[in-house]
């Protein structure tokens, strides 16, 4: 089955307006009382651009620990949901739907690895098993900490009520739907991950937790439209021998869908936060960049210590070059087992490229919608070339000088000049402008 960019959509009764959606991204808005008015300066332009949905991307279900930057925004309190009703106020305004993304880092937390988050107070991180050996391993070259709590079953429990809790005050304050954060080497993935995961109660089972997150979602949120990603770690270095397979995620894939979640995001990753998860250019410029340096040396800890993790992230460019649609293989397959819409991001940048991935071009249609993230950095009204012309391109160069500054806390934004002067040049032309 096919379907046009245009067409509607329908996601657990939300209807889209078309099938092009903004992918959630780390915004760092952070948490005090403007977080959302920064967070609809951030989001609004896609949704008046014409996007079908807008992803707010990883928000915080606990108010202490589990985030995997600094800045980033919590829902653990009504009176901080209250705050974000800025943000679903203007998307809808514009014409939007806006959807939160929940999170909790787990072992890739600040605890883990930001030197000076983690001197201001002995914090430990949330693991679901002991943590594994490499891991270990590379903490004793001190660019890693650890000092995990394993979860208790009855933690477990907890833990799922939070995510069940964050989706009723989401709901409360506007939000058009959950997206749970089940990838990116987060708390989720760690739970079906076979690498992270090795309990013995009933949550032995890596989907098990999936499925309560669902159940509290929907017991204290109602009919909330559910999405959730489902990873693969075929992109694990070679020395880690266990991790999710193609198969295990398709599996996952079918047995979510039939339990109840609403849509499906089937993402390539790895094992580790590596570059994997971004593909693409080292990012030089992000590196080099003056105004970044002091917040690199505090988060890892000196300056050689900086400008070792930029070697590493050399090599893993290496490693991980920029690629196109990298998810459609994974989309494709579990579009063909299960009955609720499936997403596809990831390495998405032309108009043409969309419509295949819908099934206009021959191929087995891989989505029933698709996805950009980072060119929106570059470009916050993409949606309206997309849109309009069918042989329209993304302006981002898969440079990734938009991410390595996150590290200290700095909004996603486009840093790339000649990308800059050729978005300049296309607003002035008015390719940005709707009827």
């Amino acid at each position: 089955m096919t379907a046009a960019l245009d067409e509607p959509l329908d996601i657990g009764g939300l209807t889209l307006q078309n099938r092009l959606y903004r992918a959630p991204l780390l915004e760092c808005a952070g948490d005090d009382a403007d977080a959302g008015e920064r967070l609809a300066e951030e989001l609004v332009p896609a949704a008046r651009a014409g996007a079908g949905l807008v992803f707010q991307g990883a928000t915080l279900v606990r108010g202490e620990g589990g985030a995997v930057a600094p800045n980033m925004t919590r829902i653990d309190t009504a009176e901080k949901a209250e705050r974000l009703r800025a943000v679903t106020e203007a998307v809808h305004e514009a014409g939007g739907r806006i959807v939160v993304q929940l999170d909790h880092g787990g072992l890739r937390s600040l605890e883990t690895w930001h030197r000076e988050y983690r001197a201001a107070a002995d914090r430990e991180q949330l693991a679901v098993s002991p943590v594994p050996f490499h891991l270990r391993a590379a903490a004793k070259t001190g660019f890693l900490e650890y000092d995990a709590h394993v979860l208790s079953t009855a933690e477990v429990y907890e833990l799922a009520a939070d995510f069940g809790r964050a989706a009723r005050r989401a709901v409360d304050v506007g939000y058009d739907g959950v997206h749970l954060s089940s990838a990116n080497m987060g708390i989720v993935q760690q739970f079906c991950s076979p690498y992270y995961n090795r309990r013995e109660d009933e949550f032995a089972d890596g989907g098990r937790f999936l499925e309560l997150v669902h159940d509290e979602i929907r017991e204290r949120a109602g009919d909330v439209p559910l999405f959730t990603k489902v990873p693969t770690e075929e992109h694990r270095p070679p020395f880690v021998r266990t991790g999710l397979s193609t198969d295990d995620a398709v599996a996952l894939a079918v047995r979510l869908a039939e339990y109840g979640y609403d849509a499906l995001v089937p993402v390539h990753g790895s094992t580790f936060w590596d570059m994997s998860l971004i593909r693409g250019e080292y990012p030089r410029r992000g590196w080099a960049a003056s105004q970044f340096q002091s917040g690199y040396e505090a988060a890892f800890g000196s300056r050689l210590r900086a400008r070792l993790v930029a070697a590493a992230t050399r090599v893993e460019a290496v490693r991980n070059p920029p690629a196109r649609g990298w998810n459609a293989d994974l989309c494709r397959r579990v579009r063909q087992r299960v009955d609720v819409p499936v997403l596809c991001e990831g390495g998405v940048r032309e108009r043409g490229q969309i419509d295949r991935l819908l099934g206009n071009g021959g191929a087995p249609a891989a989505a029933d919608a698709v996805g950009l993230g980072r060119p929106f950095y570059a470009e916050p009204e993409l949606p309206a070339r997309l849109l309009a012309d069918a042989e329209s391109a993304a302006l981002c160069a898969d440079c990734n000088n938009c991410i390595v500054p996150q590290a200290t806390g700095a909004p996603g934004m486009c840093r790339t000049p000649s990308v800059l002067r050729e978005r300049g040049e296309l607003e002035r032309a008015g390719a940005y402008d709707r009827d």
